[in-house]
């Protein structure tokens, strides 16, 4: 079929989920033209500054008590590649926290001072533009399409800005991880088509809105749900999908590209909007077993973080050990259970950012992360070392950041649905990820200076620092201090989706 319909609702005056996917793939497009100028580096910030305004456009426009899909945009193609786009107060939240870490991330490779610096903005940009069309769409097969684009644009961040000569290794193990997972989740995508083929007599689909209302079961929902659940759950990462995540972290550049690989929990994301309400059975199926593998993640993690000599492979463990918190809190299947994990997604994307930027500042400095070879930090930097010490409390929920609430409303959901038993488990598991995370806080910013280090003085914190750390500690605290509207704009549509669960 040609093209024969394109329009988008009248409720915003412009198309801007389009907009939110063209304006940085034509912004990388243009910097890509004008090559390494000087004032390529401040266009590059202008289009992440847009970008971030049309994300506060889309959060002003949204209805936040409608759980439906607003804003819809539709460019009918070939079937079935239909472009439909659309958005609730979840994708706003993603949105929003997208744009944010993109524009940081802007500032902060101007402060390491990394090597051509506009191509560098270009493929920002370029994954920005794809994560909003992962974010936006609701195509399962554009999703699956998408995430093969950022995977190769984040690829290819870690193959030309890498900092360690062992960057072969750590590729080779991040294709081999992820392209098992893109493969996954494209099985898993084809079987959906074919299912609904076979229900509705020879139409293929990927929408949301038609997969949704055919009921996926038996031996195909499980194979469907564990496609999904595995080639989301290995970006995500999960326990024990996570193997190519510490080398990633040791060898790939600093923070560029772990921020755009964690600091947006895309896979998070692509559960709640697609794994979950088109094969529910599956999932209630399954439920136990993804909480019995979180469970152990959760204190795998943590103690393995202790064992790290290396601030970036600590960093590591600590994310997969709080994903695993996620997961608990997704796959108790209750409200609470959902909002406190979209919620601590993000308050984990924030935190996340801020500490692998305060990693990268160090290492510019030190041109080491060996935590033997670090300390005495605080006394140089202490604006630094409190905002890594800030990042850190945030994952493990403390009060004035989005994860107390967030963390209490999952645990809150496990005692309901999984049982006392479970829920102090994991909490005693957050136990031992903030002992961990202050260890690391202790080694490299409080503990005396090691003799042996190779660095000499340490340069006092730099304004454009305080810029990037001091925006994204700001951001959030006041969101864990004014929690109450991004609550309301997740709480419509995650009860609604949580009514699919509710016991009888």
């Amino acid at each position: 079929m040609m093209v024969n319909e394109i329009h988008w609702t009248q409720q915003a005056a412009y198309p801007i989920l389009g907009m939110l996917q063209l304006v940085p793939l034509l912004g990388a497009g243009l910097l890509l033209l004008l090559g390494e100028r000087r004032d390529s580096v401040v266009i590059g910030r202008g289009i992440a500054l847009i970008e971030l305004l049309l994300a506060i456009d889309l959060f002003r426009t949204i209805k936040a008590d409608s759980p439906a899909l607003q804003l819809s945009e539709k460019l009918v193609l070939l079937d079935p590649f239909t472009y439909h786009a659309a958005a609730d107060g979840v994708t706003v939240l993603f949105v929003l926290l997208t744009a944010l870490v993109v524009l940081l991330l802007t500032i902060y490779s101007l402060v390491r001072g990394l090597a051509e610096p506009a191509r560098l903005l270009a493929v920002i940009l370029a994954v920005e533009g794809v994560l909003m069309s992962q974010l936006v769409t609701t195509n399962l097969l554009w999703f699956a399409l998408a995430s093969l684009l950022e995977l190769g644009l984040v690829g290819y961040l870690l193959w030309n800005w890498a900092t360690s000569p062992e960057k072969d290794t750590m590729l080779a193990r991040f294709y081999q991880f992820q392209g098992t997972g893109l493969l996954l989740l494209v099985m898993g995508t084809m079987l959906l088509g074919w299912f609904h083929a076979e229900a509705t007599g020879g139409n293929w689909s990927f929408d949301l809105a038609d997969l949704s209302t055919v009921q996926v079961g038996g031996a195909v929902g499980s194979v469907v749900f564990f496609s999904l659940l595995y080639g989301m759950g290995i970006r995500t990462p999960i326990f024990p999908l996570h193997g190519w995540l510490p080398l990633v972290a040791q060898h790939g550049n600093v923070a560029i590209a772990p921020v755009l690989l964690l600091g947006i929990k895309v896979g998070i994301y692509g559960l709640i909007r697609f794994v979950f309400p088109i094969v529910p059975g599956a999932v209630v199926q399954w439920h136990t077993f993804v909480v019995a593998f979180a469970a152990a993640g959760v204190f795998y993690a943590a103690f393995l973080a202790f064992l790290q000599s290396d601030l970036r492979r600590l960093m590591a463990f600590a994310v997969v050990s709080h994903t695993s918190l996620l997961i608990i809190g997704l796959f108790s299947l209750h409200a609470e259970g959902f909002q406190g994990s979209i919620l601590l997604a993000v308050n984990f994307g924030l935190a996340m950012t801020v500490m692998l930027f305060i990693v990268g500042f160090v290492y510019r400095r030190t041109r080491t992360t060996v935590l033997d070879q670090l300390g005495g930090l605080f006394d140089r930097i202490p604006f630094i070392g409190a905002s890594f010490l800030l990042g850190g409390l945030a994952i493990v929920g403390m009060p004035g950041t989005p994860g107390f609430d967030a963390a209490h409303l999952v645990l809150e959901a496990s005692i309901e649905r999984l049982g006392a038993l479970l829920t102090v488990a994991v909490a005693l598991g957050n136990v031992v990820a903030a002992g961990f995370l202050l260890w690391a806080f202790q080694r490299a910013f409080l503990a005396p200076r090691n003799e042996s280090s190779r660095f000499g003085t340490i340069e006092r914190t730099l304004p454009m620092e305080y810029l990037v750390a001091g925006s994204a500690v700001a951001v959030l605290l006041i969101a864990g201090f004014y929690l109450e509207p991004w609550m309301k704009l997740i709480e419509a549509p995650l009860h609604v989706l949580a009514e699919r669960f509710a016991h009888p």
